[in-house]
């Protein structure tokens, strides 16, 4: 799913209504009706108090015609006009006109704080102030309004976005946005309900359709996407009946050292689990035993020191190495990484303390191969590029270290977000079951596995980070987010593959009773 950008959004509504004759109005209406369609379904007639907020912008518009269908339809509905400016959208005049038409009770209008209604925390709440055109901070009696919304405690439903939210950059005054238990957003969601900054501000979205032109939809290219099973079940690579252990790749796990062979273990587990043919693993010597132990179904390589790696030396031909797991950042291994990347030209996967030395000495950056993949986790990510001071800097950040070397950086999160030069991948498997030792091994070994067996490095990355977080959802359905540990990913790998075929089951139809 393409996540559009605000000025794609107004290019979008304009395209529609101009190759579907129709006036912004009616498309207005349409997006309405839609709002009101989802409330009617779920309240079905119940006379709880609904609260309509309205800006006096669009997104106020928007607002002015869900109370209008409220209203014909027999709801007990109060409508407010949150009138924090002298500017009006025509679209929003010609709606407050049509309400004023439906009923007696004219909206109230709010122009400071001794006009706020009462609210009880059994009402519901229609935020429909501020949209997606919002571009500067709201006033401080606005912002007292929404503070009184959350303090009632009242379910509040977001019309598009939070208001008081921004699409493109995060608020400095958290007081200042609708915290909303919900919201509806047009045809897209906002990138804001992925990043721990601005995710807080809406429990939990929806993709409204309203009809936008189906063209503009499909052919407009967007910075951001959101990776879902729709969109990695077309990378899917199916296997033919002729075909051997050779045909899926051969993967080499690096890392380990003395207390952290654990970790290549996952890792080497994790490539296997995802589908590669063979995977060796380079470890210290002190990691042989254990790694014939736990993976039987592994070769392994080892350093010729007892506790760490020294000298990266093998005569294997990988397709693909995953490296860093577990290694350490001892001089001794620093150097031997050093000497290895300089003569490498084999696909790359860095994790862990990979990064941690490339972090120590900048100028390894220089060494990577084209396209290789990097899996931080937050602090790793600092390291490698510095503070960052929201998390739009972050993704700006990011995205400019990419395009400068060329790599692939998967930052790791409860959206994990793939950046490759120009565009952000955003992922929605996953849950905080993750938030546990060694499930970032696993993610490693996974994406390791996806290229070894054919994949190039960014739909390997995109499938292997998808993947990740759906063994982990299957999990927990029997473990929980507490017991689920970094195996259990590795485990529920086959049932995630599995899934991507499985079809959302259909309801039962009601049999009729005998009356016999």
């Amino acid at each position: 799913m393409k996540i559009f950008s605000k000025e794609q959004i107004y290019e979008g509504d304009k395209l529609t209504a101009e190759k579907q004759n129709i006036t912004s109005t009616e498309l207005m209406e349409r997006a309405g009706i839609q709002i009101f369609n989802w409330l009617h379904v779920r309240m079905q007639g119940a006379q709880v108090p609904i609260h309509v907020f309205c800006g006096i912008g669009n997104n106020g518009g928007d607002g002015l015609v869900v109370a209008r269908h409220l209203i014909i339809h027999g709801y007990n509905v109060k409508t407010y006009i949150v009138n924090c400016s002298d500017k009006r959208s025509k679209d929003f005049l010609i709606n407050y006109e049509r309400i004023k038409e439906t009923t007696k009770d004219w909206p109230a209008m709010l122009t400071c704080k001794g006009d706020f209604p009462q609210i009880h925390k059994d009402d519901i709440i229609l935020d429909a102030v501020f949209g997606i055109g919002l571009n500067r901070p709201v006033d401080e009696w606005v912002a007292q309004l929404f503070m009184h919304f959350r303090a009632s405690n009242a379910f509040t439903l977001s019309v598009d976005i939070p208001s008081g939210a921004f699409t493109d950059k995060v608020v400095e005054n958290e007081d200042s946005v609708v915290w909303a238990n919900h919201t509806l957003s047009f045809q897209s969601p906002k990138l804001i309900f992925f990043l721990p900054d601005t995710a807080k501000y809406s429990l939990q979205w929806e993709v409204l359709d309203i009809g936008i032109d189906r063209e503009f939809l499909f052919k407009t290219e967007t910075e951001v996407v959101l990776i879902g099973k729709h969109e990695v079940l077309p990378m899917y690579q199916p296997r033919e009946k002729f075909v051997h252990k050779g045909t899926y790749g051969h993967a080499l796990i690096l890392g380990g050292s003395y207390g952290k062979i654990g970790a290549t273990v996952l890792a080497s587990r994790a490539v296997l689990a995802s589908g590669a043919g063979l995977v060796t693993t380079f470890i210290p010597k002190c990691g042989y035993s254990i790694l014939q132990t736990a993976l039987p179904e592994a070769m392994v390589i080892t350093d010729s020191s007892e506790s760490i790696i020294t000298d990266i030396n093998f005569e294997i031909k990988p397709q693909v190495i995953g490296l860093g797991i577990g290694m350490g950042t001892d001089p001794e291994t620093i150097a031997a990484l050093e000497k290895f990347l300089k003569s490498n030209k084999v696909p790359l996967v860095v994790d862990a303390d990979g990064l941690n030395i490339i972090s120590k000495k900048k100028t390894l950056i220089k060494l990577l191969p084209k396209r290789s993949v990097l899996t931080p986790h937050p602090k790793e990510l600092e390291r490698l590029i510095g503070n960052w001071k929201d998390d739009f800097d972050k993704l700006k950040k990011v995205k400019a270290f990419s395009k400068k070397y060329d790599v692939i950086v998967v930052i790791k999160g409860a959206n994990t977000i793939t950046v490759y030069k120009d565009r952000y991948y955003v992922n929605t498997t996953g849950n905080p079951g993750l938030a546990t030792a060694g499930t970032g091994d696993v993610l490693t070994g996974i994406i390791t596995g996806m290229i070894a067996q054919g994949y190039n490095a960014l739909q390997g990355t995109l499938f292997g980070v998808y993947l990740h977080g759906r063994s982990a959802d299957i999990a927990i359905e029997d473990l929980g987010y507490q017991s689920l540990i970094a195996s259990h990913v590795i485990d529920a790998l086959g049932e995630a593959y599995i899934d991507l075929f499985k079809q959302p089951e259909q309801p039962q139809a009601e049999q009729p009773k005998d009356e016999n």
